[in-house]
């Protein structure tokens, strides 16, 4: 059974490092200072587009909380002499589809649209539109800030959602990781237009974007499109440094609340994109409580203890430390215990590190899953915006598989000893005992 396995871990491995052997990475930029990542790829007459910038939350001040969500909301919502209506009809026409994406760090559009010349055009001049004359309606301004305000305030009732803000209010602090994604009231609702349009000239500059393209056309074509999205755009901005990481004062903070269940959540600052550390981290994570059900933390608080049905961990990479987070929910009369096993079993772990066997299993998951992480021209999309956006290596997908294979025991313990200490982690109980 181990050599089957063995040999299908290979077998992906090769189809994996074949597919992106097949999908070079191309870079330049554009005359305005825009970065641009392109694969070029035939197989299907689709083309998909993502813009991002450096406008993420992090960007926001106290004072403005919940600007950058604001803005990066309306870009679609009334553009360059478009209305909402005529950009969304517009869109559907062509069968072309618009998304956005937004975190701590980054602000951005993805649209996905057929490459054939008319469809391909019309998605293009509306995309463009969006990305650099975005009108920010007074009377659309008002309603998306009421909805927000009514999504926060129905949300700031549920245990994940205030778990989820104490928990990144005491492990950040004043830093701008710990703002509100969604923004804070008060602040939202003293917003006015002239905000989000200083915002967005700041932020969506030229020298802030990053353009990945991936689909049917070429070298030639796409360095057109790229052109066209950007031409329009200031070249510089503000300044978009995020400042360091402060270790936290570890704590515990338990909020009673009706929910049935308390809700668990542990926090420190974790890594960076960039680590050196990432790999190590990232295997020894799966092992700790990103593997599922083979996962430590789920083999001892549920399998062996029947302390909760779920439990988890993970890194989530910013441009400065984001946060390491393990998570679970538990009977309230079982909390405390729940959370002194969980305590225990992060102790041990970065004390121990992994076994052999652990590692080997952790790997065969993580390279046996990669081709899903590459099956479809959206996902690879997302890598490249990724690469450009953090300033990876070209080769950051080739080398992948290379890097997970190469990770040990050793340097899985010495990573976590270093990034990780377990005395020092903030702690949210909702649903505590009163």
């Amino acid at each position: 059974m181990q050599i089957k396995r063995f040999i299908g871990i290979v077998l992906f491995s090769f189809y994996s490092q074949w597919v992106l052997a097949s999908l070079p990475i191309q870079y330049w930029q554009t005359s305005s200072g825009a970065r641009v990542y392109f694969v070029e790829n035939h197989d299907l007459p689709m083309l998909d587009i993502n813009v991002e910038f450096a406008a993420g939350s992090a960007m926001d001040t106290a004072s403005k909380s919940g600007c950058a969500n604001l803005v990066r909301h309306l870009l679609s919502l009334g553009a360059g002499g478009l209305s909402e209506d005529q950009i969304a009809t517009g869109l559907a026409d062509v069968g072309a589809q618009l998304k956005n994406n937004f975190d701590r760090d980054r602000a951005g559009l993805a649209l996905r649209t057929l490459s054939s010349e008319r469809e391909r055009k019309q998605a293009l001049d509306i995309f463009a539109r969006i990305i650099q004359s975005p009108e920010f309606s007074q009377e659309i301004l008002l309603r998306e800030k009421a909805r927000i305000v009514s999504s926060i305030k129905e949300s700031s009732t549920k245990p994940d959602y205030i778990g989820e803000r104490e928990l990144m209010k005491m492990l950040y602090s004043s830093h701008p990781y710990g703002f509100n994604e969604l923004g804070e009231i008060d602040a939202l609702n003293r917003l006015q237009r002239e905000d989000l349009l200083a915002f967005y000239r700041s932020y969506y500059v030229a020298g802030n974007a990053v353009i990945a393209i991936i689909g049917d056309v070429t070298r030639l074509e796409a360095a057109a499109i790229a052109e066209q999205l950007t031409d329009n755009l200031s070249s510089v901005g503000q300044k978009t440094e995020i400042p360091s990481v402060s270790i936290p004062v570890a704590g515990i903070k338990r909020i009673p609340h009706p929910a049935t269940q308390s809700h668990i959540q542990l926090a420190y600052p974790g890594l960076r994109r960039s680590d050196p550390d990432y790999f190590p981290l990232l295997v020894g994570n799966h092992i700790l409580g990103g593997g599922g059900f083979v996962s430590r933390l789920m083999e001892e608080v549920r399998q062996q203890r029947g302390l909760a049905y779920s439990v988890y961990s993970f890194f989530a990479p910013y441009k400065e430390q984001g946060p390491f987070q393990i998570g679970l929910q538990t009977k309230k009369e079982q909390s405390e215990e729940a959370l002194a096993l969980t305590q225990k079993v992060l102790k041990d772990f970065v004390a121990s590190g992994v076994t052999e066997e652990e590692l080997l299993a952790a790997k065969q998951n993580i390279i046996g899953g990669f081709p899903l992480r590459i099956e479809s021209n959206s996902k690879i999309l997302s890598y490249l915006s990724m690469i450009g956006f953090y300033n990876l290596p070209l080769t950051y997908l080739t080398d992948y598989l290379v890097a997970v294979e190469a990770v040990t025991t050793e340097q899985i313990r010495q990573a976590f000893q270093r990034r990780i200490q377990p005395d020092g982690m903030v702690t949210v109980v909702v649903g505590a005992i009163e």
